[in-house]
C-alpha cells in the first residue's frame, strides 16, 4: 500500500510539473509574440514628408522607434495639436487592420501632426517583456515626452487601439499634459478579461492553466495582470474620452467599453458602437466616418479649451 501512494504521489508531482512547465511555455510565448515587419511607408498613403524618430521609454533601457508626421511639412495648416497612436498586443505603429496610416493621413489633411510608435518587443524598438498594458505605460510615457518636448505649444492627444487603448486610458486618464482620448475597442481590467478569456488564447482548458497562468507566471516574469486596470485611471479622468467599439467584437467584447464609458467624468465622453464591426475593424468598415468622428471630437476639445 505504501508502496501504491508512492507511486501516485511521484505521478501526482509528474503531473504537477508538467502542468507547470506548459503554463510557463504559453507564457512566455504570449509574452514574446513574434515582431510583424514595418512592410508599409507613409508615402504609400499620400504623406510625403516623414521624420524618423527614435526615443527613450521612461524605462530607459527600451529605445523605441517610430514616425513624426508634421500637418505643416505636409503642406498643411497646423491646428496646434499633436495627437500620438498607441497600437495593440502582436501589432506595431502600422496596426494593419486599419491600416493606421490611412487613418494618420486623415488626420493630418486636417492640421494635426501624428505620432505613430512601436512599443517595447514591436517594430523596430528595443526587445523586451510584452505585459500587455503593464510596462507600456512607461513606453507611452516616453512618447508623451517626445511629443511635448518637439512641439512644446501643442495639446495632445491619444488614439489608442485594443492593449493601445487600454493603456492610453491607464497614462492619459492620469496624465495632465493630455487633454482628449480616442480608445478603441479597450479591456476593462486585464486579470478579468484573461480569467475569462485565456482559453482561446492558450487552447488549454481552464483548470488547472488559468490559475497556473494567472498566479504562478506572473511571479516568475514579475508582471501581474492584477496591476493593468483602465477602469481605475478612467475613474480619475476628468477630461473627454471617446470609446469606439464593434458589435461583433468577440476578442473584447463591446461590454467592455460600455462598462468603461459609465465611469467616465467628463460630460462631453462619448461611446460610438459600430454595428457589425469586429475587433479593431470599425475603422476599415466605415473609414469616413470614423475619421470624421475622430476629428470632431478633438476639435470640440481644442475649441472648448481656447
Amino acid at each position: 500500500m505504501n508502496t501504491f501512494f508512492v507511486l501516485l504521489s511521484g505521478l501526482f508531482a509528474l503531473l504537477l510539473l508538467a502542468a507547470v512547465a506548459v503554463s510557463f511555455h504559453v507564457t512566455w510565448r504570449l509574452t514574446h509574440p513574434v515582431r510583424k515587419p514595418i512592410h508599409m511607408e507613409p508615402r504609400d498613403f499620400g504623406i510625403e514628408q516623414v521624420e524618423p524618430v527614435v526615443f527613450s521609454s521612461r524605462e530607459t533601457t527600451i529605445s523605441l522607434a517610430g514616425w513624426y508626421l508634421s500637418a505643416e511639412k505636409n503642406g498643411r495648416v497646423s491646428n496646434g495639436s499633436t495627437l500620438i497612436f498607441a497600437h495593440g498586443y502582436s501589432q506595431n505603429r502600422l496596426e494593419p487592420h486599419l491600416p493606421a496610416l490611412s487613418l494618420a493621413a486623415r488626420l493630418v489633411q486636417a492640421g494635426f501632426d501624428v505620432l505613430m510608435f512601436d512599443f517595447r518587443n514591436s517594430g523596430e524598438s528595443s526587445k523586451a517583456l510584452t505585459t500587455i498594458g503593464l510596462r507600456e505605460q512607461q513606453d507611452l510615457l516616453g512618447a508623451i515626452d517626445f511629443a511635448a518636448a518637439k512641439k512644446p505649444e501643442h495639446r495632445l492627444g491619444l488614439v489608442g487601439f485594443s492593449m493601445g487603448a487600454a493603456t492610453s486610458l491607464m497614462v492619459g486618464g492620469v496624465d495632465e499634459r493630455i487633454t482628449a482620448i480616442v480608445a478603441d475597442s479597450p479591456f476593462y481590467s486585464l486579470r478579468e478579461y484573461l480569467a475569462e478569456n485565456l482559453p482561446q488564447w492558450t487552447g488549454l482548458p481552464r483548470f488547472p492553466f488559468n490559475w497556473l497562468i494567472l498566479t504562478l507566471c506572473p511571479v516568475l516574469l514579475g508582471a501581474n495582470p492584477r496591476d493593468v486596470n483602465p477602469y481605475q485611471a478612467v475613474q480619475q479622468a476628468k477630461k473627454p474620452i471617446l470609446f469606439i467599439h464593434g458589435t461583433g467584437d468577440t476578442t473584447i467584447p463591446l461590454a467592455n467599453s460600455e462598462r468603461l464609458f459609465e465611469l467616465t467624468q467628463d460630460e462631453d465622453s462619448e461611446i460610438w458602437i459600430v454595428p457589425r464591426a469586429s475587433h479593431v475593424r470599425s475603422y476599415a468598415l466605415v473609414p469616413d466616418e470614423y475619421g470624421k468622428r475622430i476629428i470632431a471630437f478633438f476639435e470640440k476639445g481644442r475649441e472648448k479649451r481656447k
